[in-house]
């Protein structure tokens, strides 16, 4: 027998990428409202609990509301906007963070998406947490930037419609100016940290695509690891992961930039150590696909595993090297 997904909330940014990458599943069965519907508390309660799993891609406020709708204790929900990733009760749904992390997703009733950019920002910060080579109390910045479907329809509509009295065309931007972004606790809690990292998130001029950076002055440690220790700790971390990749010294040291948009289309990240000669700075960072890896291609990973399927059922089988 198919699953039965209902996807609240199908028709934005998030929503349309899901039921794109779960086209042609013959395994599952969709639930869906009409577009006159989809107001209808009524008809929208009727169909989250006639699923089995439940996939919100609803503003915060609307998605608390949709799982206060659910009364049916079976149905299983995956929530891709921001307002379960802290709270209690929730399992976070990056598979790779931790070991185990799949398995209790795989088991959990209610399971948050990550965010689009502490996903890359937790992919390389948290093993090194948990490994001691870098201390929770650690004084972190990150900086990243994102294609402007992150910011949804709305901001997709600023930056595509020349007509639009707000229109940006600027090439970048960065925003989140008062230190005050929300993702910033969910950045501290999932990555292990002491205290908040700064976080200076932007914008460039690019639909989709995502680069994420964390930058180290191991200098000021009082017993500072070497990058070769770094190295050495994210490829065991990451060994048997399906979707992210370390990307091995030798490769890295040739490169003489990043690229936001290589890996847009799939579910991948790809992680980089970068260190001056003398190994007392180094610079991690993420790249991957804010649709992807940071939404949608996420969502879908913790859907097979709550389904208990593979992981990359249905998705992009491309191993980047």
């Amino acid at each position: 027998m198919s699953a039965r997904i209902f996807i609240d909330g199908e028709a934005g940014t998030t929503g349309l990428q899901i039921r794109q990458r779960l086209s042609g599943r013959h395994d599952l069965t969709f639930l869906s409202l009409g577009e006159a519907e989809r107001k209808d508390p009524a008809r929208r309660a009727e169909q989250l609990n006639a699923a089995d799993l439940v996939i919100l891609c609803l503003p915060d406020a609307a998605a608390r509301e949709a799982v206060a709708l659910i009364e049916n204790p079976d149905v299983r929900v995956i929530d891709a906007s921001s307002a379960h990733r802290t709270a209690e009760g929730w399992t976070y749904g990056f598979a790779e963070m931790a070991p185990g992390q799949a398995a209790a997703i795989a088991a959990a009733k209610r399971v948050t998406n990550p965010g689009c950019y502490p996903t890359g920002a937790i992919a390389l910060l948290r093993p090194l947490i948990d490994g001691g080579l870098l201390p929770a109390d650690l004084a972190v910045t990150v900086n990243a930037v994102s294609g402007y479907s992150g910011g949804g329809r709305k901001l997709i509509e600023r930056h595509e419609d020349r007509s639009a009295p707000d229109h940006i065309a600027a090439p970048f931007h960065v925003y989140g100016l008062g230190l005050e972004h929300k993702h910033v606790e969910e950045m501290r809690l999932h990555a292990g940290l002491g205290h908040r990292p700064l976080f200076v998130p932007s914008v460039g001029r690019f639909a989709q695509g995502m680069i994420t950076q964390v930058p180290l002055q191991l200098w000021t440690l009082a017993d500072p690891p070497r990058p070769g220790a770094l190295v050495d700790c994210l490829r065991a971390a990451y060994a048997e992961a399906p979707f992210v990749t370390l990307v091995e010294p030798e490769e890295a040291a040739g490169l003489e930039r990043l690229e936001p948009e290589g890996l847009n289309g799939t579910n991948h990240m790809r992680l980089h150590v970068f260190a001056n000669k003398a190994g007392d700075e180094v610079l991690l960072a993420a790249v991957y696909d804010n649709l992807g890896k940071g939404a949608s291609g996420a969502a879908v990973q913790n859907l097979n595993l709550m389904l208990g399927l593979t992981a990359d059922t249905g998705l992009d089988e491309r191993r980047v090297a």
